[in-house]
């Protein structure tokens, strides 16, 4: 049952594409609902927030193939509504601006069902926006109209009044207009709008894939039909469309028109891909593998309770100083049961989640890799020392072995697994189509190439975050195109452009 409201639906505007443009309450009402029932234009990543066991239910149309028809639509959200559930109804742009949001929400008041409309950001505003044209300008354009450049085919004749949208003064922001980009353009010239008048079309604003042509009101459909505009897709027409080269800067970000591929596991691959898509690069997240915690193991117990014990605690990865501290916190201890110990950990992303704790690491080797920890180490004296290594199950064994050596008493304590993910074929799909692949550790690689038969697909080529990296990446088969020199998050980023 809905937490506001017994049997209330969400009409949810996901914005035009870019996932940075979706509201708070958006994300809000995607995670706490129990069916989504969604568009095809909605924003690549805005059903990740979903519960596990939300329902997810594609409704959305596409030209030439059949479709769920509205009125079915209606029915499944009235139906949802009377069972109690949290309904979410995602929309591509916002509801009520041709999105037959009113539609259903008119059928949803018939039906006794209650709502709310949550708004999105329109592409009239964004793409645009994004495109390097302001739909308003203090010399140009004090007005703007949104205008369907494809009204109802039903319909006996247009509802649009030509000669008025002609004489409008100010920007014409058409919707849905390639198809009939040429008559629209023309009824305008005929109703008395300047044949020589600025114009532009944007294709999927807002997206690493927007592409944008410019021209006049008499060429932009010639120029459209030559570019290969497809819809999604806006028209311009005002003044305001001249400002597009002076004012573009979407299309000049270094990644954009690049698609890269994430391997990381899930959970911690949003972060990079966020950093990524910040770029403009069109990111498929391709989870090779996922991370299965062991902290309620007995040999975690039994660590945990002899924490105090310890005279070296050594940390390898980020999951790994996340998850000592959350069995940690199942013992109802913190920062302070570490205060005896010193702390080495591999990598500054390691530093970063140890500090996040309360704990600054006592050394951090200048290359992020077990050899250059073992290295650090020789400044310590760890004979007859007891020393704490929480690291994954499946890892090299350089580092407690050197520590042997040299007398220390160690346990390896396993506090993660990581395990093969199985991408969805949509995914995968995605990914044959990708110019560069990044992987991040060893079993990356490996995953990814048993999901990969085939190999990578022509032409993509491969940054890896390191050493160890790289070496399980060309016993996969695949040519190494740059390693980072930092082996961190950071220098994989640094390599990727690098490559550019």
């Amino acid at each position: 049952m809905s937490e506001e409201g017994k049997n209330r639906v969400y009409l949810v505007g996901a914005g035009p594409g870019d996932p940075g443009l979706m509201t708070a309450r958006a994300l809000e009402l995607i995670a706490m609902a129990d069916v989504i029932y969604y568009d095809r234009l909605i924003p690549p990543t805005a059903l990740h927030g979903a519960r596990d066991g939300a329902e997810l239910v594609y409704v959305g149309k596409q030209p030439g193939v059949p479709s769920v028809p509205q009125e079915e639509i209606i029915e499944r959200l009235i139906e949802s509504g009377k069972e109690g559930l949290n309904v979410v109804r995602l929309k591509g742009g916002d509801p009520y601006l041709f999105g037959r949001g009113a539609e259903e929400a008119e059928g949803l008041r018939a039906a006794g069902v209650d709502f709310e409309v949550v708004p999105g950001i329109t592409a009239g505003i964004a793409a645009t926006a994004y495109a390097g044209i302001p739909v308003t300008h203090r010399d140009d354009a004090s007005a703007v109209a949104f205008v369907t450049g494809h009204e109802d085919p039903s319909k006996p004749e247009t509802a649009l009044d030509w000669p008025a949208l002609a004489a409008f003064p100010g920007t014409l922001v058409f919707y849905m207009g390639v198809k009939r980009l040429a008559q629209n353009a023309a009824a305008l010239i005929e109703g008395g709008r300047p044949a020589d008048q600025p114009a532009a079309a944007i294709q999927q604003g807002t997206t690493p894939n927007q592409r944008v042509v410019t021209g006049t009101l008499a060429t932009i459909a010639d120029i459209v039909a030559e570019k290969e505009i497809k819809a999604p897709a806006l028209v311009v027409v005002g003044e305001v469309a001249s400002y597009r080269e002076s004012l573009k800067w979407f299309e000049d970000r270094p990644l954009h028109g690049r698609k890269v591929v994430v391997t990381r596991a899930r959970a911690q691959a949003s972060g990079f891909a966020k950093r990524l898509r910040l770029l403009g690069a069109d990111v498929v997240e391709l989870p090779a593998i996922r991370i299965e915690p062991l902290i309620e193991s007995a040999a975690v117990e039994n660590a945990i309770a002899e924490i105090d014990d310890y005279d070296l605690i050594c940390l390898t990865s980020p999951n790994g100083a996340s998850l000592l501290f959350e069995a940690l916190a199942r013992r109802r201890l913190d920062a302070r049961a570490l205060a005896g110990a010193q702390v080495a950990v591999i990598g500054p992303g390691t530093a970063r989640a140890l500090a996040e704790h309360g704990i600054r690491a006592d050394l951090i080797p200048e290359r992020f890799v077990a050899e250059s920890l073992v290295e650090q180490l020789e400044k310590v004296d760890v004979e007859s020392k007891r020393v704490l290594i929480a690291r994954a199950e499946e890892a090299r064994d350089v580092l407690p072995e050197a520590l042997r050596e040299r007398g220390a008493e160690v346990d390896v304590l396993p506090v993660y697994r990581t395990v093969r993910a199985s991408p969805k074929q949509r995914d995968l799909a995605a990914a044959m189509e990708a110019d560069w692949f990044t992987f991040t550790s060893a079993s990356t690689v490996r995953n990814l190439a048993e999901a990969l038969p085939d190999g990578l697909p022509d032409g993509a080529r491969v940054i890896s975050i390191g050493p160890v990296t790289s070496e399980a990446a060309r016993e996969a088969g695949f040519e190494i195109a740059a390693e980072a020199k930092r082996h961190d998050l950071d220098g994989l980023l640094e390599a990727l452009i690098g490559e550019i």
